[in-house]
């Protein structure tokens, strides 16, 4: 994943996807260039990596803030479609009022909001209806096997952190691991088909522990897919009165 303040550069043949820098490392957006700016690295960046390879754009959003955001991404939507990739939309704490959701602009609903809202039953309805709308879903700041787990749950498909960042050559076979228990279909990074032969049980994600800030450096895309088997109990989310700290 690459935003206008990484100017990441992408490796030949691999998938990107555009966030904005609305957020950003630092939890504040200071590192957001305004929407003219952004707008030319976007442009500049499909058409130097190609907008086949695209994931998806996100808009401007106004984090934590439903109508705010509405207002950000309206004029933009279609400007990053006429790109030819993906428009992605950032679902904040109280989309799910009235009009709220433009569901006919956009292409990927990206769970974003405060830890406690995008783990709860709000996102993960919104997440589900998504899909039966045919569009993807995509969970930002997921940096732990137990959030992993819940995005995949949710029918995510793809998830963004900076786990990485702790220790690429420590943490890439663990999240690698992480991909192999939980997703079920071949993915860009392995897996395999909860049908073949050998492939185990699916379990619930556990309840997810309370977790740090990630740190300001580095980001990390990874595919989490998987249909739920019928039965299946939903994984544990924060418990009420203790939300997580704020991220996307």
């Amino acid at each position: 994943m690459t935003t206008p303040a990484q100017g990441s550069r992408i490796p030949e043949g691999a998938l990107y996807a555009c966030d904005n820098s609305k957020f950003g490392s630092d939890g504040k957006g200071r590192y957001w260039p305004g929407t003219e700016a952004w707008f030319a690295w976007l442009s500049r960046t499909v058409e130097r990596y190609g907008p086949d390879r695209c994931l998806w754009a996100l808009a401007p959003d106004q984090p934590f803030d439903a109508a705010g955001t509405l207002t950000e991404s309206l004029p933009w939507l279609a400007r990053i479609r006429e790109l030819g990739v993906p428009a992605a939309y950032a679902a904040q704490d109280g989309c799910d009022q009235p009009e709220l959701l433009p569901w006919d602009s956009i292409d990927v609903l990206f769970l974003a909001g405060s830890t406690e809202w995008k783990l709860g039953p709000v996102a993960e309805r919104l997440a589900r209806e998504a899909k039966a709308r045919g569009k993807s879903v995509h969970m930002g700041r997921v940096n732990s096997r137990a959030r992993l787990g819940i995005a995949e749950w949710f029918g995510c498909d793809s998830a963004d952190g900076t786990y990485l960042a702790y220790g690429p050559d420590k943490n890439l076979p663990k999240l690698l691991k992480w991909l192999d228990e939980l997703d079920g279909t071949p993915s860009l990074l392995g897996g395999t088909h909860p049908s073949a032969p050998n492939a185990g049980p699916r379990t619930s994600p556990p309840r997810e522990a309370p977790c740090r800030r990630a740190p300001p450096h580095g980001t990390s895309a990874a595919r989490a897919q998987l249909p739920q088997p019928p039965g299946t109990p939903a994984p544990g989310v924060p418990a009420p009165g203790r939300p997580g700290p704020r991220t996307r």
